[in-house]
């Protein structure tokens, strides 16, 4: 453990998903002072597609983005003593972590290797079964898409492909302790490696609730790539376009009372303000009580200051003990989709994609094959421009999606499109390349909460073809979950009377959105009081359902919170992902585009009320 224990430590993140490739890691090694180097490879669907794709041979069991990461940065992470941490090992941590392994002894680098196990629930999964409630069970206004729970009765037709336990910190912390350098996890929770980081440096103990609390959503803050540098964020508009041509990735600087500050190496692009940190803080909530294994961590006084540039301070995070569950992702073989484009151009385009639906809807009816579908929808992508400067001005475009367990039935409800081709509208056109029309497998998903105790989650310390393995338990103390808050705000203000005028909501407020299982979560926020009083006043759980105006369903369920110390308001709309990312019939499938389509509808702002003011 370092001697130096009152220095923050300095966490830096290099990946936020798979596509983020190995010189991230690299550069934050290279560019500045850090200590430890964390990366999150894994996206939910991940787990199930690695694990499909390995047991056909078609790649190995990890990410190789993270083996590209580690192949660059060997040499400078020895020189500068740097500790990496990452998931990038997948469903075969072990095979990366004796790959890794190789390479430093190829290299004559004595780095300590090592890798956490015990994620990987399949050899119990089916005794497992049943005693595992969905993740969202215990809200009991939640209605589920009719088709989550259809494989529990297909087990031969809808076999389970993987089932990964989110895991904490604590094996990570372990090794750390035993002095390993380098540590491949499987599917660890996002946050898990900055929150073991952290505690190995400060000494922090299992019950030091607040400040792994802080860590947990310092390592939140960071663990999505360059979401806090600049991508993905609402206020991009008010920054020129070469400000992200070369985003860098954050770090993250944990105080051992676990207070953070976020920041980034100077050489590299990017920014970091008050209001990237609370887009991220935002994302991917789960209301005002943010969930890991290892702690529970109260944000609802979070507080977000901007020290200086490129420095913002994180604080008010309050840490309670863990639940005895930790969240189970179950993948299996849901069926088999297909996805037709076709495109319209210029004139009365409402009534082209009236015949274009209706025509279809009469072939599948005339063939039998409408009963045998899951999924049918016939989505009106887009609004032609009046008198187009441009044929692709004109131009929108349907995506027929169509999904059912049995191949055979996609197979013949895409040729009763294509038997009937000739009789298109006037002006159809699509792609001559109609591979998206060939049928191909999806994978569907049952998030569930498994008890902690079914787990033997253990570190393993590898040299050569010996390995050391120490398992660490569940927590020694957990607590059970509470009801989760939902609520309108208190002593609204009247937002009906005064003058106003019909303006997007984004002329006032920025906002983050993101998927969570079934569920799209959405958190707003503005700059002032005076627009805080209206945003906590007028955006109630009526007002979204009214925003989402079609996309509204009436099993849908909100639930809504507020952030009064970052001006926040924060939602979450249950069931809009139908069974999850892998199988939504969303074209919007990670839930990342529905902030920006709610801040562009347009709403009564009062006339009185300061616009959003200059964030550069």
């Amino acid at each position: 453990m370092p001697a130096n224990l009152k220095r923050p430590v300095r966490i830096a993140n290099c990946s936020g998903a798979l596509t983020d490739p190995g010189i991230h890691m690299y550069n934050q090694a290279k560019y500045g002072p850090v200590d430890v180097i964390t990366g999150d490879y894994l996206a939910e669907a991940n787990m199930g597609d690695t694990a499909v794709a390995a047991a056909s041979n078609d790649r190995p069991g990890w990410i190789a983005t993270a083996l590209e990461g580690l192949e660059m940065s060997l040499d400078i992470i020895h020189e500068k003593k740097i500790k990496v941490v990452v998931n990038g090992g997948c469903i075969d941590p072990r095979g990366l972590a004796r790959k890794v392994d190789q390479m430093a002894r190829d290299k004559n680098l004595p780095l300590k290797v090592a890798y956490v196990e015990g994620d990987d629930l399949m050899p119990k999964i089916q005794s497992l079964l049943p005693k595992l409630p969905h993740l969202d069970s215990p809200n009991a206004d939640i209605q589920l898409d009719k088709a989550t729970r259809e494989f529990l009765d297909h087990p031969d037709t809808m076999p389970i492909v993987s089932a990964n336990a989110y895991l904490g910190y604590r094996a990570i912390k372990r090794g750390l302790d035993l002095g390993a350098d380098i540590i491949i996890c499987g599917r660890v929770a996002d946050a898990s490696p900055v929150i073991a980081a952290a505690a190995w440096w400060h000494g922090w103990q299992e019950d030091q609730y607040d400040e792994l609390a802080g860590a947990l959503v310092g390592g939140h803050l960071i663990e999505c790539s360059t979401y806090v540098t600049g991508g993905n964020f609402s206020g991009a508009h008010d920054y020129p376009v070469e400000a992200f041509l070369s985003l860098g990735l954050p770090i993250v600087e944990m105080d051992a009372d676990g207070g953070c500050v976020v920041t980034k190496h100077e050489t590299l692009g990017g920014f970091v303000t008050a209001d990237t940190v609370k887009c991220q803080f935002l994302y991917e909530l789960q209301g005002d009580v943010y969930l890991n294994s290892d702690v529970k961590a109260d944000i609802k006084q979070v507080r977000v200051t901007q020290e200086a540039k490129d420095r913002v301070r994180v604080s008010g995070i309050r840490g309670r003990p863990p639940p005895p569950t930790t969240k189970l992702a179950v993948f299996y073989r849901g069926g088999f989709q297909s996805e037709i484009l076709v495109n319209a151009s210029g004139y009365a385009t409402q009534h082209k994609w009236d015949v274009e639906e209706a025509q279809l809807r009469a072939a599948l009816e005339r063939t039998g094959v409408l009963g045998e579908l899951d999924v049918l929808e016939c989505q009106r992508m887009g609004v032609p421009m009046a008198n187009p400067d441009s044929q692709l001005a004109s131009t929108t475009y349907m995506r027929i999606f169509i999904q059912a367990k049995e191949l055979l039935a996609v197979q013949k409800a895409v040729m009763a499109w294509y038997g009937r081709f000739m009789t298109h509208f006037p002006g159809m056109h699509c792609s001559l390349d109609m591979r998206t029309l060939q049928p191909k497998p999806f994978l569907g998903y049952w998030p569930a909460l498994v008890e902690q105790k079914e787990i033997d989650e253990s570190i393993t310390l590898v040299t050569g073809n010996e390995e050391s393995r120490q398992s660490v338990g569940p927590p020694k103390k957990t607590e059970p979950l509470g009801p989760r808050s939902s609520y309108e705000t208190t002593s609204p203000i009247s937002t009906e009377n005064a003058p106003f005028t019909m303006r997007p909501l984004g002329d006032i407020a920025l906002a983050r959105s993101g998927d969570k299982g079934a569920n799209i979560n959405l958190g707003i926020f503005v700059q002032t009081r005076p627009q805080w009083d209206w945003l906590r006043s007028f955006m109630t759980r009526d007002r979204l359902r009214t925003m989402m105006g079609k996309d509204w369903r009436d099993w849908y369920w909100i639930e809504r919170v507020e952030f009064p110390d970052i001006f926040a308001v924060h939602f979450v709309v249950y069931g809009i992902l139908g069974r999850g990312v892998s199988s939504t019939s969303r074209v919007d499938c990670l839930g990342k585009g529905f902030a920006e389509f709610i801040r562009a509808v347009h709403v009564p702002v009062p006339d009185d009320l300061p616009l959003a003011s200059a964030r550069l």
